[in-house]
């Protein structure tokens, strides 16, 4: 899977962080939602198609905090 889109919070601690991602193969899409940065624990929800991970990712984000998107 390849990374589609990729957001943070903000936030710089382990504790704190929380990454949302949207990835595909071409086919299939997921979004994964990470808390604690690259060390942290994650879960993976498969999805339909972009615009039902795009959903999920935003309500993953809710609106808290001050989420950037990465590699934009």
């Amino acid at each position: 899977m390849r990374t589609e889109r990729h957001w943070w919070n903000g936030d710089r601690t382990a504790r704190g962080r929380r990454d949302v991602f949207i990835r595909t193969d071409g086919d299939s899409w997921e979004v994964e939602a990470r808390a604690g940065g690259g060390a942290g624990g994650s879960k993976i929800y498969p999805c339909p198609g972009l615009r039902s991970a795009e959903i999920l990712a935003s309500a993953w984000m809710d609106g808290r905090g001050n989420w950037q998107a990465v590699g934009s």
